[in-house]
């Protein structure tokens, strides 16, 4: 059987690679131990703000088996999204990730072509896939699997490519040649820590959700509390700058994904052209992209945020 185990796994990694996936690690689906006191006071702490369902399905959060029944193992997988070129220095800021169609078609689409493979070359496997839409800790599978070590940021972080890329998993019942954790590689840097405008690395390896530009900008559906004014650093839709200063990622390379590509408008529009956007517009520079999630509105809200505008 183990060596079914490995020919298996060895399989699933190269069509993963085939696929387009930067990395594929694998681990033994079981509860999180490590992970389950610190999300915890994590909630506690509320430091999800009015992310809610962060406390929803905790149980589920913490134990595939749970979520999957009969499961085995979590594959989890790194796509690549480092753009090739970025937004005019003139404009008010789109996180990299929101450039091109939403990640959630994209890897899913891939995701359900490796399920397949997996089950015409190795037969009746059962299994679900996920990107980030489900209570699934994806950082803390990611490292367990050997894809990288957490960051002070509390990003994904790989020696060779550093941290611009989605992590999903598919979650099946199979068992594989699991991989070991990777080492921590932040030793004493703090640039993430110091360059964060609103200060929401309260400590390192601890992210106040409630404070993060990317949750103010996505998340919160109210409006932006009036003591982030000036502190957000003309993000309109998510923030990088923990990743941006971040020394890894100087080792980022451009993605070859086409869907990815920006909308060829967007990388040009300047604040002006932003702080005028139509509704028409938004609908079809974000025709398929993550930023619809925000919608105009919250997108319109931002900009005003920005400029003072109210």
């Amino acid at each position: 059987m183990n060596n079914h185990k490995s020919k298996y796994t060895k399989l699933i990694k190269e069509e993963s690679k085939r696929l387009g996936f930067l990395s594929c690690g694998v681990s033994k689906a079981e509860f999180l131990e490590v992970e389950a006191p610190r999300l915890e006071r994590w909630l506690n702490a509320n430091m999800h703000g009015e992310m809610r369902y962060m406390e929803n399905h905790f149980d589920k959060r913490l134990d595939p088996t749970k979520l999957v029944e009969g499961s085995k193992s979590v594959v989890s997988l790194l796509l690549n999204y480092f753009p090739s070129q970025t937004q005019n220095t003139e404009s008010y800021k789109l996180s990299k990730y929101a450039y091109g169609t939403d990640y959630h078609f994209v890897i899913k689409d891939k995701l359900k072509q490796l399920l397949q493979f997996i089950q015409d070359e190795i037969g009746d496997v059962h299994g679900r896939a996920f990107v980030d839409s489900a209570p699934v800790l994806d950082k803390a599978w990611a490292a367990k699997s050997g894809l990288g070590w957490i960051g002070k940021h509390s990003n994904l972080l790989t020696q060779k490519v550093g941290s611009f890329y989605f992590i999903a998993e598919l979650i099946i019942d199979l068992e594989l040649d699991y991989d070991t954790p990777t080492t921590d590689h932040c030793g004493s840097c703090t640039a993430c820590i110091d360059a964060c405008p609103t200060q929401a690395i309260t400590e390192p390896y601890v992210v106040d959700g409630s404070k993060c530009i990317s949750y103010l900008t996505i998340e919160l559906k109210n409006n932006i509390p009036s003591e982030f004014k000036n502190k957000t650093d003309d993000w309109m839709f998510g923030c990088d700058v923990c990743q941006d200063v971040c020394p890894w990622n100087r080792f980022s390379k451009p993605h070859n994904e086409p869907l990815f590509n920006p909308h060829p408008e967007l990388l040009d529009m300047t604040k002006k052209d932003w702080e005028e956007i139509t509704e028409e517009t938004f609908k079809k520079v974000f025709k398929k992209s993550a930023v619809k999630r925000t919608k105009y509105s919250g997108l319109t809200r931002n900009i005003k945020f920005l400029n003072h505008s109210d």
